[in-house]
């Protein structure tokens, strides 16, 4: 209830024209954030090196961490400078599994790298629009699609499709999308089926990133960015390229 005093705020059109209000600060605030992010990143930007640059720096920090020689350690470090641009040098598709953290698999410190996540490291057109805004406005270089040893999301695929399991919610929807690259690898006859479905679907989805259109495909064709894939092995933290 509305206390006495307060009576004259709490009228319906009062009410409205306060919401109508604050909306359109914050509309307006949205934009003005919004132009900002807009600007394509600077020739000379600190990113603004080779794809083959990039991928070199990337496996050798990952050789850092697999022997335990990580670099970055102190992660305020650069923090101000951080708040007004990024300058990530490479953008990964990674699965959301909890035991593989790329910013510490590569030896990356904060703002290096442009993370996006999904259980099974897939690509469908949410992430493909995180990535086309790394490419366009942060002018990231390189796209890594990285998979993992022991992926739960491949070994479920398998399992529905191999076993007739029914998975509860929209886990179903992660099945659709993981299922090309289990149909491929049961094609070829491997040993093990969820390690090699692990690798096509890195694959299937590094190729999809390097055709894509309208943007990432055209950065791909002119150089400016490449797409690779990698694997990540649990046991020894190592990444290998594929």
């Amino acid at each position: 209830m509305c206390d006495r005093h307060l009576s004259h705020l709490c009228s319906p059109a009062r009410r409205n024209l306060l919401l109508a209000g604050a909306s359109s600060i914050t509309l307006a605030g949205l934009s003005r954030h919004d132009a900002m992010a807009a600007e394509p990143a600077a020739a000379n930007a600190p990113n603004s090196i080779p794809p083959a640059e990039a991928l070199g720096r990337l496996m050798q920090g990952n050789a850092r961490y697999a022997a335990n020689t990580s670099l970055n350690k102190d992660y305020s470090a650069g923090r101000a400078a951080r708040v007004s641009a990024q300058y990530p040098i490479a953008a990964i598709v990674g699965c959301a599994d909890s035991r593989v953290a790329p910013e510490l698999a590569f030896d990356q410190g904060p703002g290096d790298l442009f993370v996006v996540r999904v259980a099974g490291n897939f690509v469908n057109d949410d992430i493909l629009a995180s990535l086309e805004y790394g490419v366009e406005f942060l002018g990231v270089p390189l796209i890594m699609v990285l998979g993992h040893t022991q992926c739960g999301a491949v070994s479920a695929t398998v399992k529905v499709l191999h076993d007739s399991v029914r998975l509860p919610g929209h886990l179903p929807e992660l099945v659709r999308a993981i299922e090309p690259a289990v149909r491929m690898a049961n094609a070829e006859h491997g040993a093990d089926l969820a390690a090699q479905a692990t690798i096509d679907n890195v694959r299937l989805n590094t190729n999809r990133l390097t055709v894509s259109k309208p943007l990432i495909g055209q950065y791909v064709k002119s150089g400016k960015v490449k797409v690779v894939g990698g694997i990540y092995d649990l046991a020894t933290g190592r990444i290998a390229l594929i």
